[in-house]
């Protein structure tokens, strides 16, 4: 062999290793964790509806078996004309009934109406509305890193410790397994 071919190939071999010592220098040098400075969380308002119930008094008007009141009207009649019986004489006495009966049933109609207008039934009645109950639920944590000597800041889903790993220069923010 030549000598030159020699020293080309001793001079080869010599860079490829200076340069694979360069790399693995260069590794070694770069840092494999950030120093973590501060943690700040992310917070969210959950809102979670639920069912509020009462029990409320509710008045209202009793059922009634007579809603024409003729029960009153008839009651009234009768007695309206027995009065006015009692007042007339002779032909006058016809009227009078009639005049009587009639006046009878209206007064006992109205009698009635206001009777049934004041009979109440009070029950209860379960009410219930929808509230929203408020919370404050963690999604994330915007971290302040140190590295290289610089400050920088990335979100993370997970808490981290005091430090956070460093892979090709750039923080990993994803959890650890």
């Amino acid at each position: 062999m030549e000598k030159s071919m020699i020293k080309g190939i001793v001079i080869g071999i010599a860079a490829v290793v200076m340069a694979a010592g360069g790399v693995a220098g260069y590794r070694a040098l770069q840092p494999k964790y950030a120093d973590v400075v501060a943690i700040k969380e992310i917070t969210k308002t959950i809102e979670t509806p639920r069912q509020d119930c009462r029990d409320v008094l509710v008045q209202q008007r009793a059922p009634t078996a007579d809603p024409n009141r003729l029960t009153g009207s008839v009651i009234g009649g009768v007695a309206g004309g027995v009065l006015g019986h009692q007042i007339g004489r002779g032909s006058a006495n016809t009227v009078a009934t009639i005049v009587g009966a009639a006046g009878g049933a209206l007064v006992g109609n109205q009698v009635q109406g206001s009777m049934q207008k004041s009979d109440v039934v009070t029950t209860t009645k379960r009410k219930c509305t929808t509230v929203y109950d408020k919370s404050q639920q963690v999604v994330g944590y915007d971290v302040t890193y140190r590295l290289k000597g610089k400050e920088g800041v990335v979100r993370t889903t997970f808490r981290p410790g005091a430090t956070l790993p460093v892979e090709h220069g750039q923080v990993v923010v994803t959890q650890p397994g």
